[in-house]
């Protein structure tokens, strides 16, 4: 019971930061006119605001079900 209690709490607090970094304002600074790796710098941030997230997700998912 205390292992979902826990899940739950940690999926609440990566949907909050998620809606933080991924909030007009912070787009906003990352959103000007330079290349990273050859993308423009608010691709590559969003890119690696996802994949961060879906890298969290597995890890609360998986410490859930084992």
């Amino acid at each position: 019971m205390m292992k979902e209690r826990n899940s739950k709490q940690k999926l609440v607090a990566l949907a909050i930061g998620a809606a933080v970094l991924l909030n007009i304002p912070i787009l906003e600074t990352v959103n000007k006119p330079q290349l990273v790796l050859g993308f423009p710098l608010l691709y590559f941030y969003v890119f690696i605001i996802w994949f961060i997230l879906i890298i969290l997700l597995y890890r609360i998912a998986k410490n859930k079900m084992g």
